[in-house]
């Protein structure tokens, strides 16, 4: 079984989908705007980077219970990395890629889609960092426990994402939203836990060598991210 949140299509009715695919086409469009602000030479390759390795990883499932398979979400990623305009517009353009050449999610739900692994995890990751910079220390540690709880959190914030979206819209068969709703955060958190270490492994790897590239990093002295 596998519940990643992929989004087939016939899983939330039309009109619903159809509302996520404009709310989705608004914040996208409102990202695009704002990422250029941030764009420059420097970021345009890590940028690349980004979408390639989340592409990669999103292809990718691995084990988390029984019978259950998740993967990487990578907006907390994206965020930390890029910043949270530039991480919704590198999330939704790999999730549309997927979508249009793999069939991983349906056409239908690609505004469900971009809501909840896009929008939602992006959101969540940039608020937990900005919280957390103020609290952790401004070295490679504080980044890592940074990154790790911004990346478990995105996950969960995504998953109940889709809970609502089935609340709202989702045909009535399969287990209850009380049991959909317990099965998605366990299983979830548990997929969170493996993005937090993949994640906090790769920012850790990039900041140690360019901790100018790291949008978490951004106005910290690098005396201190070498600490």
């Amino acid at each position: 079984m596998d519940l990643a949140l992929h989004i087939p299509n016939g899983i939330i009715n039309l009109p619903v989908s159809l509302a996520y695919l404009a709310l989705s086409a608004a914040v996208v469009g409102f990202a695009l705007y704002k990422a250029r602000e941030d764009l420059d030479q420097r970021l345009v390759p890590l940028a690349g980077l980004a979408c390639a390795f989340i592409f990669a990883a999103q292809m990718l499932n691995f084990p988390v219970a029984a019978g259950v398979s998740g993967h990487l979400l990578g907006g907390a990623l994206a965020v930390v990395l890029l910043g949270p305009w530039l991480a919704i517009a590198c999330v939704t353009v790999v999730l549309v890629l997927q979508a249009l050449v793999f069939a991983d999610g349906g056409i239908m739900a690609i505004g469900l889609n971009v809501a909840n692994m896009a929008v939602l995890s992006s959101l969540t990751a940039a608020l937990v960092v900005l919280a957390l910079r103020k609290i952790l220390p401004s070295n490679r540690t504080g980044v890592i426990a940074t990154v790790f709880i911004a990346s478990v959190l995105s996950v969960l914030v995504a998953a109940l994402g889709f809970v609502l979206q089935f609340a709202i819209g989702g045909e009535p068969i399969g287990p209850s939203l009380a049991a959909l709703t317990a099965t998605m955060l366990g299983v979830h958190l548990l997929i969170g836990l493996g993005e937090g270490a993949i994640s906090a492994l790769t920012v850790a790897s990039v900041a140690s060598t360019r901790p100018d590239l790291v949008w978490a990093l951004k106005n910290q002295p690098k005396e201190t991210v070498d600490a």
